[in-house]
């Protein structure tokens, strides 16, 4: 099955999302009954405590894991009846990843983190220009163990959108930062998303991240508890916590 999008359809199509895991007496419903949708281009922040259910629907999303019942269509496919096959092509072409950690290859340079992805991707953006996207030109030849933790981070970054990815997935992408690092690198986010037109979900637990987004989207006990649409952005720049 080949996962294409739809221009005429939202980027994510959500209905009725149940993830469970284990069974009987240790049985956890991280997930029940999610539905959302999830426009082309949109930043949306999830917010919630830990075991709210955000992280998990991010993996399901980014077709890390699998849902226990209900369809998340990506441009009117439904990615839950997707071969794993047909998830490791969606991940590969569709989907960028960053996380709480860097992730990087010590042994390799800004430039050549960055190439990893830029060699296997079909319509990638040539490391030099994803870095200098994230502010890093002048760093591109250092190794990460010469790079501050924020620096090491926007590299991830770059590496994410180096494929043009139709979707950006953050999953606690500041949670090992301080503050100054923080806002730079959601500002990178931000920056790097409106220019490639990547449709971006942002797992936090600061609730001040929320001032970047199209909407917010608060979980609790494994639901959308509220969907607020976000009518004042702020400028990453104007953050603080």
């Amino acid at each position: 099955m080949e996962i294409a999008q739809v221009t005429d359809q939202p980027a994510f199509q959500v209905r009725g999302l149940t993830k469970t895991y284990g069974s009987g007496a240790g049985e956890v419903q991280a997930l029940r009954g999610v539905d959302l949708d999830i426009a082309r281009g949109e930043i949306i922040v999830l917010l919630g405590p830990s075991g709210s259910g955000k992280s998990t629907l991010l993996n399901i999303l980014g077709g890390l894991d699998r849902a226990s019942a209900g369809s998340v269509l990506f441009g009117g496919r439904d990615l839950t009846l997707a071969s794993d096959a047909d998830l490791t092509h969606y991940r590969r072409k569709s989907v960028g990843f960053i996380f709480q950690f860097f992730n990087l290859m010590p042994s390799l340079t800004a430039r050549e983190n960055v190439e990893l992805i830029t060699e296997i991707a079909d319509r990638s953006i040539a490391a030099t220009d994803a870095l200098s996207l994230v502010g890093l030109r002048d760093r591109m030849d250092h190794f990460p163990a010469q790079l501050s933790g924020g620096q090491q981070q926007r590299v991830a970054v770059a590496r994410a959108i180096a494929k043009r990815p139709d979707v950006l997935f953050c999953d606690e992408p500041t949670g090992s930062l301080d503050s100054a690092s923080g806002v730079q690198v959601i500002e990178a986010i931000v920056n790097v998303s409106r220019e490639i037109g990547s449709t971006t979900l942002i797992v936090t637990h600061n609730a001040v991240v929320a001032g970047i987004a199209d909407r917010i989207v608060r979980f609790s006990n494994g639901a959308v508890a509220d969907v607020r649409e976000n009518r004042e952005r702020c400028a990453p720049a104007a953050l603080a916590w």
